[in-house]
């Protein structure tokens, strides 16, 4: 019976990537009294997904012809997406036959990774997902439109606050790592001193921390995550949580700055602490910074 039911307002399908912020989601959503149909893709969700939702399945990478068959299924008319997808294995070798991709998945993409009509950027690919599912009556929302308190708010976070030489370099990680982001390459820099030491493109915040600290080997590097100024808020938005916080300490980090109102921290309390007892300083600018 449940298959057949009718759309509601209350049936909330969820494609889930890697990391925490897919299973907050999924708790809050259930704490709302929403029933989640969630898709875990395999080789990223984390399994404890299938607990916090209404419904669990697991999806392959390339198979967006089953995931819109399964929102079909449970009377799923609005979707959204959270978690990261590790873009990079799609690069590998003999990638598109470790993943086998569905006939719907190879029409979408034959214009990016097969005839090159078209280019690999983020918002390429998603937007071709996008229109997908858009076509077969899916809508996908911000998740952020369910969790608000999500997004971090402007101020000093942490107990300790940026010296007037880390100020500077917020201020020059800011133009740059705004820069990147109108060019869709990534949403991260890594500073020191006014010099960029790293910058993120489709490896991810963590391998951008890590790579700093290789190269800058005295520490002390302010890393800045910023949404893009095209930011759709439906996906890909900035995200941090404890995993982010314990690479910067690790590869001796010192600040790291976010832009509020269009960032999420995760367990925000948690990181803090952390944050403090490590000596970081974690600061959220407005988005006019």
């Amino acid at each position: 019976m449940d298959q057949l039911a009718p759309s509601s307002p209350q049936r909330i399908g969820l494609i889930a990537g890697w990391g925490r912020y897919p299973l907050v989601v999924a708790e809050a959503l259930r704490r709302q009294g929403r029933k989640t149909y969630c898709l875990g893709t395999i080789g990223h969700a984390d399994p404890a997904l299938a607990e916090a939702c209404h419904d669990f399945r697991w999806l392959g990478l390339a198979k967006f012809g089953a995931a819109i068959r399964y929102f079909h299924q449970h009377g799923v008319s609005q979707a959204m997406m959270a978690g990261k997808i590790f873009k990079v294995r799609l690069f590998q070798r003999w990638s598109w036959l470790r993943y086998l991709p569905d006939l719907r998945t190879i029409r979408m993409f034959a214009p990016h990774f097969w005839t090159r009509r078209k280019d690999c950027r983020d918002d390429s690919l998603i937007g071709a997902v996008v229109a997908e599912f858009a076509a077969e009556g899916i809508r996908f929302a911000p998740p952020t439109d369910y969790l608000p308190e999500l997004l971090v708010e402007p101020g000093q976070l942490t107990g300790r606050g940026p010296s007037a030489w880390q100020e500077k370099d917020i201020a020059f990680g800011w133009r740059i790592a705004k820069e990147m982001g109108r060019l869709d390459i990534g949403q991260s820099v890594a500073v020191k001193d006014q010099a960029v030491m790293a910058v993120e493109a489709v490896e991810g915040t963590d391998e951008c921390i890590r790579r700093a600290g290789l190269l800058c080997r005295a520490g002390g590097f302010t890393v800045v995550k910023v949404a893009k100024p095209q930011q759709d808020m439906r996906f890909d938005v900035p995200t941090v949580g404890l995993r982010t916080l314990q690479s910067l300490v690790e590869a001796g980090g010192k600040v790291l700055a976010l832009e509020a109102g269009r960032t999420i921290l995760l367990d925000q309390a948690e990181a803090i602490d952390f944050a403090d007892r490590h000596r970081l300083v974690i600061v959220a600018r407005s988005p006019s910074f």
